[in-house]
């Protein structure tokens, strides 16, 4: 048993790996010399060549830091390392539930050490050489500070819970662990951008003025009642636009990236608008929300028959079954499954975008929101030509060309 599932984990990564990087490759050599036909009237020629060497630049870095990790993963676990610190830790503590929180601990401080060249690269060698970095040393810095105090502290705190559950609660530890990550995915929503986003963002309310004005009028004859319109510094990291629907009932509110602001006319800024509004009056917030719980309970019940096998520790190097390394084990051996469940997430996802474009086009005017999306792509330099492949397996959005036909259709 051990021996299958020791073969079965390196099968599965390698075969990650390789679908990874393949997707990759047809992705970026999707890309035509010329500008596309159909892209007329969208990009120019110097923005979309500009496009291009973004979209291979960008994927260069990735291959770089993929293979990196993947190789990593890979010597740490042909090696025994995962087995290795778990006998360092137990040596030191018996409490299986405080074994499980320094090990992940552990684990976490190894990956951002691991990582933060990375980001740093990322964001201040390819984000600045194509203008979008606006971040500082000192922001990039507290942003690293800021969320690994945010981990340890709430993250921490939620793996505790999940680790006691997991050691009381016997054959209904995937019923109990399900309610608990409910109710965590239930209050993040609820209070993620009125707690979270201010640790890292200044959100202000809309200023008085005309955008105000034509943003309350719109609302009240699309029959919405919108009194929390928020805008949020984004232009302090990154000249990305952005904006996004969060919260429920009383708490629910709509943010505008001042970059967002700053680059659409009002009636661009209400055609998008009325998109994110379309979310929550088609009720896409609930529906995400219980698929991705449904997904999460399907895993949780297959982990929960098989975690309590010694050969999930013992794959690892460690002759001492625990929560962590069960977890470990179970999480690689799952992504087959977890990348089927990720599909269909996916094609739900894409669905749900059409539909509030939809929504958009009939509360307000198609025409302003296809121009507004076409600004944001040309500015954000997206691949507008993705391949096929690579939208089925990783876009949660229709592309551009998708949303731009569908939204005409729609007339």
């Amino acid at each position: 048993m051990v021996l299958f599932l020791y073969y079965s984990i390196i099968i599965i990564l390698i075969i990650n790996f390789i679908i990874e990087q393949w997707l990759g490759y047809l992705n970026v050599t999707n890309w035509s010399a010329k500008l596309p036909t159909e892209l007329l009237g969208i990009y120019n020629e110097e923005k979309y060549q500009k496009s291009v060497e973004y979209e291979k630049t960008t994927h260069r870095f990735s291959v770089v830091s993929q293979s990196l990790s993947f190789i990593t993963i890979l010597l740490i676990f042909a090696s025994g390392g995962f087995g290795w610190l778990d006998g360092i830790i137990r040596s030191h503590i018996n409490n299986p539930i405080h074994v499980t929180l320094i090990y992940f601990a552990v684990l976490a401080l190894f990956t951002g050490i691991l990582s933060f060249p990375f980001n740093w690269y990322h964001t201040f060698i390819i984000e600045e050489k194509f203008n979008f970095n606006k971040t500082t040393r000192r922001i990039f810095f507290l942003d690293q500070i800021k969320s690994l105090m945010i981990t340890a502290i709430i993250g921490g705190a939620f793996l505790y819970l999940i680790a006691w559950i997991y050691i009381i609660a016997g054959t209904l530890f995937w019923l109990y662990a399900l309610i608990a990550i409910s109710l965590f995915s239930l209050l993040t929503l609820l209070f993620y951008s009125s707690i979270i986003v201010p640790l890292f963002n200044k959100q202000t309310p809309l200023a008085d003025g005309d955008l105000k004005d034509a943003i309350s009028s719109f609302s009240k004859n699309a029959g919405f009642l919108l009194e929390n319109v928020f805008v949020i510094d984004g232009s302090k990291r990154s000249t990305r636009a952005n904006a996004y629907f969060t919260g429920l009932g009383a708490k629910k509110r709509v943010v505008l990236y001042d970059t967002l602001i700053n680059e659409l006319d009002s009636n661009e800024i209400i055609a998008v608008l009325a998109h994110e509004i379309g979310h929550y009056k088609k009720y896409h917030v609930y529906s995400g929300l219980f698929l991705s719980l449904m997904s999460t309970a399907i895993m949780l019940y297959v982990f929960s028959l098989v975690s309590h096998n010694p050969a999930f520790a013992m794959v690892l190097g460690s002759e001492m079954p625990g929560f962590h390394l069960s977890l470990i084990s179970f999480g690689i051996l799952y992504s087959p499954l977890s990348l089927v469940v990720g599909l269909g997430l996916n094609y739900h996802s894409r669905k749900i975008e059409y539909q509030a474009d939809k929504f958009s086009s009939e509360v307000y005017n198609g025409e302003y929101l296809s121009s507004a999306l076409k600004k944001l792509s040309i500015n954000n330099l997206s691949n507008l030509t993705p391949h096929p492949a690579y939208v089925f397996f990783h876009y949660s959005h229709p592309t551009l060309l998708q949303r731009i036909k569908k939204i005409a259709e729609n007339k």
